[in-house]
């Protein structure tokens, strides 16, 4: 007789089970229709009825919860005394006690009787303790202050990695902490559109695909505000979707058509190269000026929907990087300022930056990888 293959129900697996018996219909149906033992059917039943919980552990009898606590007691006297001696030692003596009993013992209890920190436990025992900290300190404090004071943990181990040195983002963030290095960055976050925006017919051809396989498939833009001197100025940006790279970028005082173009114009190569362009419903964004720009250089049109700032959430997010590295912490006192300070920092982005949805690779990096491939 082949033996039964053991399954996993789900609590709410089992309870539709018992409704549907309590509801009529036949056991031996439940049975066969759903190819259940009858022990464990009846057992769910009787837990249903009982305690209304499929728990093992609201289930036990008294007798039962009685006996596991004295077999619980008995393994804690038997781990103490195997470990007791150590209860005095320094730390890495206890980490090495731990990690000999681990196989015996639940790490969470001998870290309680050894008084230490779980988190220490698994961190002293992962860590490489070959690296000095002088000598990663320094190469941590390097590449931050290399990199516009903007990588936090992740970019800055990875970073390390390149350079041959192995380092947790604890001890990383730990040694950051002491140096007081703070990253700007932060996660993307996004709000509904509330601004009023154009009723064209044109749809939303880039649909949400943000991965693209070549340069220039499809190119997204957006504006985002500044203040220049006490008075709002406007940055736009054009992004390529294949590699993140900021192909074209304008600032000025006015949140219109113009700024757009001049970032168009901006761009280095051929226009008609560019596949598709999307951008929110914005005036600035659908207007003759344009609408010629892209009829003469045979560019496919995309909108994102009405009021659904989702659909152009790549640009949302470099916007929100541009907003935490760039402009925060800065003061701007002149237009010409905020143009040379912007084209510095778009140059450090593209050439330099590590992107972690580019393998961390600047977005240059990641396309000449991958030019390279194709040929």
């Amino acid at each position: 007789m082949a033996k039964r293959e053991r399954r996993a129900f789900t609590d709410e697996f089992k309870q539709q089970m018992v409704q549907l018996y309590e509801n009529g219909k036949p056991r031996a149906d439940i049975l066969r229709e759903y190819d259940l033992s009858a022990s464990a059917f009846d057992r769910w039943v009787k837990q249903s009825r009982t305690t209304g919980s499929f728990k093992e552990s609201d289930n036990r009898t008294d007798e039962q919860n009685e006996l596991l606590q004295l077999r619980k007691e008995n393994q804690r006297l038997k781990m103490e005394n195997d470990i007791f001696k150590a209860s005095g030692a320094d730390l890495r003596t206890k980490i090495m006690v731990i990690q000999q009993n681990a196989h015996k013992y639940s790490v969470l209890a001998m870290c309680k009787i050894l008084q230490v920190n779980r988190s220490t436990y698994y961190y002293e025992s992962k860590e490489p303790s070959s690296i000095d900290d002088d000598e990663v300190e320094q190469a941590i404090i390097r590449i931050f202050e290399e990199n516009q004071r903007v990588y936090g943990a992740r970019k800055i181990k990875a970073k390390l990695h390149k350079e041959g040195l192995t380092v947790s983002r604890r001890r990383i963030g730990r040694l950051m902490k002491k140096n007081a290095l703070v990253s700007v960055y932060t996660v993307a976050q996004y709000k509904p559109n509330v601004s009023s925006c154009n009723e064209s017919p044109i749809q939303n051809e880039l649909n949400r695909e943000f991965v693209k396989e070549a340069p220039l498939e499809a190119v997204v833009s957006d504006l985002t505000y500044v203040r220049v001197a006490n008075k709002w100025h406007y940055i736009c940006l054009l992004v390529d979707l294949f590699n993140r790279e900021i192909i074209g970028h304008s600032c000025g005082k006015f949140k219109d058509a113009a700024l757009v173009y001049q970032a168009f114009a901006s761009v280095k190569g051929d226009l008609r190269q560019i596949q598709l362009f999307h951008s929110d419903r914005g005036s600035e964004f659908k207007n003759l000026t344009i609408d010629d720009v892209i009829n003469t250089f045979n560019i496919k049109r995309s909108l994102s929907m009405k009021g659904c700032p989702y659909d152009n959430a790549v640009a949302e997010a470099t916007f929100k990087l541009i907003k935490a590295e760039f402009v925060r912490n800065r003061q701007f006192e002149s237009l010409a300022q905020l143009k040379k300070e912007l084209g510095i920092y778009i140059k450090w982005f593209n050439e330099t930056r590590i992107h972690s949805t580019l393998g961390y690779l600047s977005p240059i990096a990641y396309k000449e990888v991958a030019l390279k491939k194709s040929v």
